[in-house]
């Protein structure tokens, strides 16, 4: 597990942000909404986009659907979000995914992954679960939702930890959060705009 968090944390240095995907369960049955997230989406990679996120569904087309990603994209560094029991960690390892992303803490969900040797990140926004994670050795930990973490938990005195910020961001944020000491942070609903990835996106990549 550390060679994992060791690479992981690697990448944090050299990316600064997750796109979180969301797909509605009638998108997986719209072949033509489908091809054109895949044109955008290889658009996106051209340029340079190397962390993707997508939300963990029951639906039974999802493993079909991440796994096509990760047949056409091997390069990127692909994981799942919104992991909330055993099965989406074993839907996840099915694959051959590089990481899970918890929505909040989960003590037994998290220690069931590491029984796996599976890379789960948790999500925190209180003093008492970050301190429980680090005593787990937790290593990388994602804020959400940022923007009502507590006021003790101040990230500059983990330096040990590598932080991610998550929740209601847009690619504005990059460097306001890594000027504040966050290695990334997660876009999700915002890096949509009417069904389409927002135009920012593809600008920020072409200028760094």
């Amino acid at each position: 597990m550390n060679i994992k968090e060791d690479s992981f944390s690697d990448l944090l240095l050299k990316e600064s942000f997750f796109l979180l995907i969301k797909p509605e369960d009638t998108f997986y049955s719209d072949n033509l909404i489908k091809n054109l997230f895949f044109e955008e989406l290889g658009s996106l990679i051209k340029l340079g986009l190397k962390n993707i996120e997508i939300s963990w569904s029951n639906n039974i087309n999802w493993l079909d659907f991440v796994s096509e990603i990760k047949l056409n994209f091997p390069q990127v560094n692909l994981g799942s979000a919104s992991i909330v029991n055993q099965q989406s960690i074993e839907d996840s390892l099915k694959i051959g995914l590089h990481f899970s992303m918890m929505k909040f803490w989960d003590k037994d969900l998290f220690n069931y992954s590491k029984s796996k040797n599976y890379l789960l990140i948790p999500g925190i926004k209180n003093l008492k679960d970050l301190e429980e994670a680090i005593n787990l050795n937790c290593n990388i930990i994602k804020i959400y939702p940022i923007k009502s973490k507590a006021s003790s938990i101040d990230i500059l005195n983990f330096e040990s930890i590598d932080f991610i910020a998550a929740g209601g961001l847009s690619i504005n944020d990059v460097e306001t959060y890594q000027s504040l000491g966050y290695k990334a942070i997660v876009i999700g609903d915002k890096g949509i705009i009417k069904k389409k990835f927002d135009p920012k996106i593809y600008e920020w990549l072409k200028n760094n």
